[in-house]
């Protein structure tokens, strides 16, 4: 039985947005008090994948709570994606859970709006794949997807993301250290080296998404990724940024959509009185599905009659 990582740990602080995994030979980046900063990362067993993120502020203690602009976006994005976990149901459509979410936002709560929040579906040895939710509910990101209902048995990982900024994430040149393997790419690779890096791709990591950190000869790794990227057979996770300045939070949880309700088998820490924010949400139907219960009904058996046994 195959079991591993899934997605690679990276570590993105304050505006980076996601993906950044420094290699070994990269210089350290020291974190400081009042950072703000996001962990990603992801397992799997057989194939089966758990992925997990969350959000939070370096040096926060109860008796010194953050406030201000940072304790609004973790706090946004905390509600958006408890908002999410409770409307990812069967029957439910695709966009409902951000849609809701977004025009929730725009409430006189004044608490960042979600930026860039989807959901993938999981199978068995691909992490992502063509199912997936807009990012946003505008009519631009919807025209490509499909309009389709979350089923029974169906397994999604729920990333909510949400900047203080215009949530327009950029590629600001930081070297791309994650890449996972596209299966419908062909190419005859012409360096030793490359042949050689992409037959270990295949052997160690399938299609799951891999860092350059696993490899023994880092060199000849940074080396044999070029060819490989440069034609396709690899896409690489760009290391993205918001505006300097600006903020973004995240949380990501894998669920289970079972017969009687959502179950999450992934959550992150998040205690709330670490983030003291001025908003709070206004809408009422917001409200009330947030105090709603994310608990599974038992289903109770019917009882047969002894005589059905006899």
């Amino acid at each position: 039985m195959k079991k591993g990582i899934a997605f690679p740990t990276s570590i993105s602080v304050n505006n980076c947005v996601c993906h950044f995994s420094p290699l070994n030979s990269d210089p350290d980046y020291l974190l400081k008090e009042g950072d703000l900063v996001k962990i990603d990362l992801g397992v799997h067993v057989d194939g089966f994948i758990a992925n997990v993120a969350y959000s939070f502020i370096v040096g926060v203690t109860k008796e010194n709570p953050v406030t201000g602009r940072k304790a609004d976006v973790i706090k946004a994005a905390h509600l958006c994606a408890e908002a999410a976990l409770r409307l990812v149901k069967p029957g439910n459509q695709h966009a409902k859970p951000f849609r809701y979410a977004w025009s929730s936002q725009e409430q006189p709560s004044k608490l960042p709006g979600p930026r860039g929040g989807k959901t993938h579906t999981k199978k068995e040895l691909v992490p992502i794949n063509n199912k997936t939710v807009p990012e946003s509910p505008t009519t631009k990101h919807r025209k490509d997807h499909e309009e389709a209902e979350f089923e029974v048995h169906e397994v999604y990982a729920v990333d909510v993301l949400v900047s203080t900024g215009e949530g327009k994430a950029k590629d600001a040149g930081q070297r791309t250290t994650i890449y996972k393997r596209d299966p419908t790419k062909q190419y005859g690779l012409k360096r030793k080296t490359s042949r050689a890096f992409f037959s270990e791709v295949e052997r160690r990591f399938d299609t799951m998404p891999f860092t350059l950190r696993a490899f023994e000869d880092e060199k000849k790794a940074r080396m044999g990724v070029v060819e490989c990227a440069k034609h396709e057979l690899l896409q690489p996770f760009n290391v993205l940024y918001e505006k300097e300045g600006e903020f973004v939070a995240q949380f990501k949880f894998t669920v289970l959509l079972m017969p009687n309700g959502p179950m999450r088998i992934t959550s992150g820490p998040f205690e709330s009185e670490l983030y003291k924010s001025e908003f709070e949400v206004q809408d009422a139907e917001l409200k009330a599905l947030l105090l709603s219960s994310t608990s599974r009904k038992t289903q109770k058996k019917k009882k047969k009659k002894v005589d059905e046994f006899v």
